[in-house]
């Protein structure tokens, strides 16, 4: 756990708290017979993925304030971007290159390969070991995701915010300890954006367009303006990695070192 402000505020979640994901295989992506599900998430393949660390909660608002001080890297970072305030709440009208230059401050403070995890580290971690559209099972309920309060396969209409909440509270941690992995905001993943899985990587890495031909990018999760179709695990979609908006946030990830000190 990183410490990114050295004042003891209890009340701001200014601890960068990373979770331990163990590596493992999984079937990424959805099956046809799941409720809903789109086409470019089809050819479920089978993905080995090496053990990392993810950020417990999206990186907040108090902690993208305290980064956005920090001396930049390559590009300046707007130290108050998010539409919803609260120093608990997610970090929002975020572009993928933001947060990039919030993971190259991060490396070169705490000298550790921060940066956002690839689109099948993503949806390993979300599922944590489980097959259903959510973590949580079949359906969804907005006791423990913030979504928009649709219905999906037999699950209740529920209550539409119509914002962000703070981060975690909503309880409802997956089996490896993360949370809002489902709704609250999209997060960015590295990797470029292509129309299926035709050709992916099978070992969990990024899959990056050699030629840079896209400028596209994959996000994850689904957000609190969400249908809950769009927050299963398998969903994928996409945006301009210089895109700004109130449903976009990310939070970091870190290759698990190879030895441990004692």
């Amino acid at each position: 756990m990183e410490t990114l402000i050295h004042e003891n505020n209890p009340e701001q979640l200014a601890e960068l708290e990373m979770i331990a994901i163990p590596g493992g295989e999984f079937l990424m992506g959805a099956p046809r017979t799941e409720a809903r599900s789109y086409g470019d998430e089809y050819s479920q393949h089978r993905v080995s993925v090496s053990s990392f660390y993810l950020g417990r909660y999206p990186i907040t608002q108090a902690q993208w304030r305290i980064v956005a001080r920090w001396d930049q890297v390559t590009q300046n970072l707007d130290p108050d971007p998010s539409r919803f305030k609260g120093a608990n709440h997610p970090v929002e009208q975020v572009s993928w290159k933001d947060a990039v230059e919030f993971c190259a401050r991060l490396r070169q403070r705490f000298q550790r390969d921060y940066g956002l995890s690839s689109e099948a580290q993503w949806e390993y971690a979300c599922r944590a070991g489980t097959i259903t559209p959510f973590h949580f099972g079949d359906t969804l309920n907005t006791d423990v995701a913030n979504y928009n309060g649709a219905t999906y396969s037999l699950g209740q209409r529920g209550q539409f915010r119509q914002q962000t909440t703070p981060v975690g509270s909503l309880r409802g941690a997956n089996a490896w300890g993360l949370l809002d992995m489902h709704g609250n905001v999209w997060e960015w993943c590295q990797d470029d954006w292509h129309r299926n899985y035709q050709g992916a990587p099978e070992d969990g890495s990024a899959w990056l367009d050699k030629n840079n031909r896209t400028t596209k990018k994959v996000i994850k999760g689904g957000s609190w303006k969400d249908d809950p179709r769009n927050c299963r695990s398998a969903y994928r979609s996409l945006h301009s990695r210089v895109l700004r908006d109130y449903r976009l946030g990310f939070r970091v990830a870190c290759p698990a070192p190879r030895t441990l000190a004692l």
